[in-house]
């Protein structure tokens, strides 16, 4: 199989279309299978991994190193991990501890985690965090610059004001989103007028190709729709969940065999779900704190 790839933007870098999410890769509880899933997704041409220093209190972060440290891989992944500080101490223990976790020397892409609350970018500005990640860069600690958000565009906009040069925006794309508090109309186009790379997730809404999101246990859609709708739209690549062999096949023979999504059938679709997309019943991400990482709740101040 041969996975397709496409540029990711302003860093010219070939991506696989699919991503290996790096959360559900640390919720397998037997760490020789995690590795060979990871190893079984580079075989197959997924060239593109993801991670979050909070991800399973670092335990995603240390499977993926120790996947990665072996047979040359790591220098066939394009290795994505995030930064969940919002400060300059913080952004700068989570940079080392990522470094040290991942056995690498340089993280291709570092990205603001989880930019969720409306106060996310000013404290990402105000108290350091963006400095420390333009020095880590200027440093070749890392070498290009994103941020992540599920919550709502206006704080992904406000995000994107903060500085001129981000490459990479991660975001919800999905069948109900272009109805919901919507990347795909509000966000998308500002990303594309900076060459911002757009990345999507929650393309079911959450969850994976076996258990099913929200989108797909809602019957709205099958998740053979959700990730071919996702991948049709302007997107560099999709994360997708993986948590098991069968998940990563489901996947990966999705993406090699992936050709746009007609436009009666897009149509189709998008007529199909619209009754139950637009309250956001589907897409919980977006409008509760279920879907909101501990380590930045308890950063704002809620409770776990």
């Amino acid at each position: 199989m041969s996975i397709p790839t496409r540029v990711l933007g302003k860093t010219g870098a070939n991506v696989s279309i699919i991503c290996l999410g790096g959360w559900h890769i640390g919720s397998v509880n037997d760490d020789a299978e995690s590795e060979r899933i990871m190893h079984a997704a580079i075989d197959h041409g997924v060239t593109f991994f993801d991670n979050a220093w909070d991800y399973h209190e670092g335990r995603s972060e240390e499977l993926m190193g120790k996947a990665l440290a072996t047979g040359g891989r790591r220098q066939k992944v394009f290795l994505m991990t995030k930064n969940c500080g919002r400060d300059a101490e913080h952004s700068r223990q989570h940079l080392e501890d990522s470094l040290r976790r991942l056995k690498t020397d340089v993280i291709d892409l570092w990205q603001f985690h989880e930019i969720n609350y409306d106060n996310d970018p000013e404290w990402i500005v105000e108290r350091g965090a963006l400095a420390v990640a333009l020095e880590a860069q200027k440093a070749g600690k890392i070498r290009y610059l994103g941020f992540t958000g599920h919550k709502a565009p206006h704080i992904l906009l406000k995000m994107l004001a903060t500085h001129d040069n981000y490459d990479t925006c991660q975001l919800p794309v999905n069948v109900c989103d272009y109805f919901y508090r919507s990347s795909i109309h509000e966000v998308m186009p500002a990303l594309r007028a900076k060459n911002v790379a757009a990345i999507g997730m929650k393309s079911l809404g959450g969850g994976n190709m076996e258990t099913g999101g929200k989108i797909v246990a809602g019957g709205a859609a099958t998740a053979d729709e959700c990730i071919r709708f996702a991948l049709s739209q302007d997107i560099a690549s999709l994360v997708v969940g993986v948590d098991s062999m069968k998940v990563l096949m489901q996947d990966v023979g999705i993406a090699d065999n992936f050709k746009p999504m007609p436009k009666d059938e897009t149509d189709a679709l998008l007529a199909r779900v619209k009754l139950v997309a637009g309250d956001g019943r589907l897409e919980p991400s977006k409008s509760t704190q279920h879907y909101d990482g501990p380590y930045h709740r308890r950063q704002h101040g809620f409770a776990e």
